[in-house]
């Protein structure tokens, strides 16, 4: 079965037929020249029923779909690189809230890049293609679900846009919705107010319910399995009965330790009770279902959250900065009981991130990396590298505060911040990106705006709901929304949203925007106290660069043959030099005079001679019979003829200059092989009566030419090749 819609101007082609037939359902998705497989496989049914939904997502970009092959020694593409992990995250979250909670089969969607289009991203078509499996699968789901990309360029929203017009964009964002209900939202933007925001979204629900709309008519099979209901026990009215009886003293214990040993003991109390009525796993899932409706119940009745907050109420919040005395720039950010800490690290070009993607290599001059040890929850688990969840909430707080960032001209550093979760109780990413900010303004990077950012919840019950500020760790689980926004006080740098439920409209969304940006702006309120702006100077023990540009045809000459001219530069100065493809030079030392100095060379070695340009304490470098060299630029020699040296006349040209001297010079002539002619004698004043005359009158020097007849000069070729006379001698 092959189909095409077209949305956004452009067309999406899907192959139901050709591709992977043993798989439960599969599908190539075609845009333009990329092409991706998606494939959905559903396992036998769990002997054991487990307590989450078994879903694995795959998503892999074959080097070879855009004809090249893969770096390093073996050739072969290896472990996920963090754009197929972030891929990884937008299909899960998207489809994960389409399964029912009892759904009881392991499910495992994969999706290959094999042909890939440089202006074509597959990460949508992987989402799209997703999203046809499960309406092609036998297994119900709610749904289908469509996804789309908005960008805005130039104050026009693009849908589906192509690579160039996204990086030309100030607004980026992926948009998952069914025909009612929006499902997953992750974007960045370039301080974008949150009206433009709302826009974009709203756009972006009705082009992804056209593309839903369309897979329910064209991509849609027969469901053989019915979505099965959460089994009822006549003893769940006891479990409810006891958390009825217990949970209103539940504002008794604000902080989460003392929440989760009330919890586990309203737990016994009931497993004591049903000791003789259910199995220990019936009791877990029924106690689990019955403190869910609870806590949703108590806070929906009462406005009042679990710790005592009101919805809109924002926990205690405490920074400091400068913590850490050998790092460039730190901060500690603390929200209730979540707490970052950020470090901050600059760096050279050296320390830029190489990016082997599957289109052209790239740099990155800003990282983020988020760690969330165990300790932070107080478990224990081994240490084994950052996991797709970390993954996802670094790059969410590296994109919320790179678009903050001064441009390279403006500071010329690689920045790296590294956030530890210290302690976790909600919204752990949304702390690094308000400790992110305060460490680089405490680093001296002048950031444009200070940043901070907020995750939002959703309770809700038929039409009655309520909308949460800075969400605790309960409320995202038993909730149905985690919105996170982090921005300005003007305006939206980031923005991810996950849902539970298939029942969130536009009205809603608005609400927890305004009611976010109140937030955001009372946590940036905190901040400022801290710390307003950023320092004026950067620490001591970063390094200091400075950055300028030469012309590319001048690279080779500044480097020198095998690296000898770079070399001698920094073995005089002691700085360290780097040069890139495109002329730009990073001159790196902690000392500005030697750094001064460094930079002084290197400009001196590709500054192009021009007549008339005077060179002051210039070292004289050779003292030829005819006249002497005078290194006038660093590398660049030129010759002072000896009736060029003063007004008078000079037998020999040491009577004027030794080796070492240091003089004044001025370029009086340059011929077409480059070669450069100096005076000395135009920068002098003659005194009165003084002219260059042989002492027996004759208006010349000894060894020059009597013949009216002009006679070849004797230039710097002479020199470097030698004369018959020179070479005889």
């Amino acid at each position: 079965m092959k189909k095409e819609l077209e949305i956004g101007g452009r067309k999406i082609g899907f192959d139901t037929e050709t591709f992977a037939q043993q798989a439960t359902a599969s599908v190539m998705v075609r845009s333009g020249d990329t092409m991706v497989l998606t494939s959905i496989v559903f396992g036998q049914e769990l002997e054991t029923p487990s307590d989450f939904l078994p879903l694995t997502v795959e998503y892999r970009e074959h080097i070879s779909a855009a004809g090249k092959f893969p770096g390093g020694f073996f050739k072969r593409e290896g472990r996920p690189t963090e754009k197929e992990i972030l891929t990884c995250r937008l299909i899960d979250r998207t489809i994960r809230p389409l399964f029912p909670k009892t759904f009881n089969r392991e499910i495992q969607i994969s999706s290959f890049v094999f042909s890939a289009d440089p202006e074509i991203d597959p990460d949508v078509l992987a989402v799209i293609g997703a999203a046809v499996t499960l309406s092609l699968s036998p297994f119900a789901a709610q749904g289908p679900v469509g996804t789309v990309r908005v960008a805005r360029v130039n104050g026009a929203f693009i849908i589906n846009p192509t690579i160039s017009q996204s990086n030309s964009s100030d607004l980026s964002l992926v948009v998952s919705a069914s025909a009612h209900s929006l499902l997953m939202l992750e974007g960045m933007a370039k301080n974008v107010p949150e009206e433009t925001i709302l826009e974009a979204i709203s756009l972006g629900f009705k082009e992804a319910a056209k593309v839903a709309d369309f897979i329910r008519r064209e991509l849609s099979a027969e469901k053989q399995e019915k979505i099965l209901e959460t089994p009822n026990y006549p003893w769940e009215e006891e479990v409810l009965s006891i958390l009825n009886s217990r949970f209103t003293q539940v504002h008794n214990y604000p902080r989460k330790s003392q929440r989760k040993a009330f919890f586990e003991d309203i737990e016994k109390e009931v497993r004591k009770r049903l000791t003789d009525k259910a199995s220990e796993k019936e009791i877990k899932a029924a106690f689990e279902k019955e403190l869910r409706l609870s806590v949703r119940n108590y806070i929906l009745r009462t406005g009042k959250r679990l710790d005592g907050r009101s919805p809109e109420e924002i926990r205690a919040i405490n920074c400091q900065v400068g913590l850490l005395p050998r790092v460039h720039g730190s901060a500690l950010f603390r929200r209730g009981e979540t707490q970052a800490l950020a470090l901050v690290t600059l760096g050279t070009w050296a320390d830029e991130q190489r990016i082997e993607g599957l289109l052209e290599e790239t740099k990155k001059r800003f990282i983020l990396h988020y760690n969330f040890p165990a300790f932070s929850v107080g478990e224990i688990r081994p240490m084994r590298g950052p996991g797709r969840r970390e993954i996802g909430h670094g790059a969410l707080a590296e994109k919320a505060l790179a678009n903050m960032l001064p441009t390279e001209e403006e500071f010329p550093y690689t920045i790296r911040v590294v956030s530890d979760i210290l302690e976790s109780h909600g919204s752990s990413s949304m702390a690094t990106v308000c400790a992110g900010s305060l460490g680089l303004m405490d680093a001296g990077v002048p950031v444009k705006k200070a940043v901070s950012g907020c995750a939002l919840g959703l309770i809700k019950e038929g039409d009655n709901y309520l909308i949460l500020s800075d969400i605790a760790g309960e409320e995202d689980h038993f909730g149905d929304l985690d919105l996170k926004i982090a921005g300005s006080a003007e305006g939206i740098t980031a923005i991810q949203m996950d849902v539970k439920t298939t029942d969130l409209s536009l009205e809603i969304l608005q609400k927890a925007f305004l009611q976010g940006r109140e937030a955001r702006c009372q946590i940036l309120e905190v901040m400022n106290q801290t710390l307003a702006s950023p320092r004026l100077k950067i620490s001591d023990y970063a390094p200091k660069i400075s950055l300028f540009k030469i012309p590319i045809d001048k690279i080779g000459m500044v480097i020198g043959p095998g690296g000898k001219n770079i070399r001698k530069i920094t073995e005089e100065t002691g700085v360290e030099i780097e040069i890139e493809d495109d002329g730009g030079v990073q001159v790196i030392s902690r000392d500005d005079s030697s750094r001064e100095k460094a930079i002084a060379i290197i400009k001196g070695m590709v500054e192009e001679p021009a007549v008339g340009a005077v060179y002051r304490q210039v070292k004289v470098t050779k003292i030829l019979p005819f006249g002497a060299m005078v290194e006038f630029l660093p590398g660049q020699e030129g010759l002072v003829h000896i009736s060029e040296l003063d007004h008078r006349y000079v037998n020999r040209v040491e009577e004027v200059v030794k080796v070492g001297d240091l003089v004044d010079v001025k370029i009086i002539g340059i011929d077409e092989q480059h070669r450069v002619n100096l005076s000395r004698k135009a920068l002098l004043k003659p005194l009165p009566g003084e002219e260059a005359r042989h002492p027996t009158g004759r208006n010349e020097y000894p060894g020059r030419p009597t013949s009216s007849r002009p006679q070849p000069r004797l230039t710097h070729r002479a020199y470097r090749s030698g004369s018959n006379k020179e070479k005889n001698r």
